[in-house]
């Protein structure tokens, strides 16, 4: 009978596991920092396919420490930094551009412009949150703008947009599920807090095809 629960810690310097047993007593751990990445001044990213391989690493290093098989392990739970985003396609599994991390500030000129026009309220009254560089929208908006071929593959409904749970669930169930918690999708700017949903009027705000979006679940529940 499986009787150990595997938490990846993914963290915005480094990547955790943790195994621990039935009544919650920690038996493993293992943690690895990966690599930060700035292109200019303001900017800050990750390669979004190390998180994953340094995620993955040290989930095996914990069972391994454990000594225990993956057999034994009942469930895993993933806890993430929030707000980072990842953009990549669907069918081959791979990101369009770098994660651009919740510290990156290249989107605040387009935020001021934001507020110069009046939405400010309206993000705050739907979302809960200021306008600001800091939260998922901007960033997804920037990698369609700027990236090459990117905005078009989203309108062909070839891209995922996710926060790194979502990333991590994709890779761990192999293109299986595209999903995310209520949690992370509040920190979007994306996400209604009371209509609990996607809100639509600001997918057309900042140009974002409602296709690339994962499915919005509870914070607690099988996800595959």
């Amino acid at each position: 009978m499986s009787q150990f629960i595997l938490a990846l810690d993914q963290g915005t310097t480094s990547s955790r596991a943790i195994i621990f047993d039935k009544q919650g007593n920690i038996v493993a751990t293992a943690q690895k920092e990966f690599t930060q990445i700035f292109p200019q001044s303001g900017w800050v990213e990750h390669d979004a396919n190390e998180i994953w391989s340094t995620q993955l690493g040290v989930a095996t290093e914990a069972v391994l420490k454990a000594g225990i098989t993956v057999n034994d392990v009942a469930a895993i739970g993933i806890t993430n930094q929030r707000e980072t985003t990842v953009v990549w396609d669907r069918k081959t599994s791979q990101p369009v551009y770098n994660a651009i991390v919740w510290q990156d500030r290249r989107t605040a000129e387009y935020c001021d412009t934001l507020k110069k026009d009046g939405h400010a309220q309206k993000i705050k009254e739907k979302t809960g949150l200021v306008t600001d560089a800091y939260f998922s929208g901007t960033k997804v908006k920037w990698i369609l703008d700027n990236v090459e071929g990117a905005r078009a593959k989203a309108e062909k409904g070839e891209l995922c947009f996710g926060t790194i749970d979502s990333w991590l669930l994709w890779k761990l169930t192999n293109g299986q599920q595209h999903a995310t918690d209520v949690s992370n999708a509040s920190r979007t700017l994306l996400y209604n807090i009371y209509d609990l949903k996607w809100d639509i009027e600001l997918l057309d705000l900042f140009d974002i095809p409602a296709s690339m979006l994962p499915e919005v679940r509870s914070s607690s529940e099988v996800y595959g």
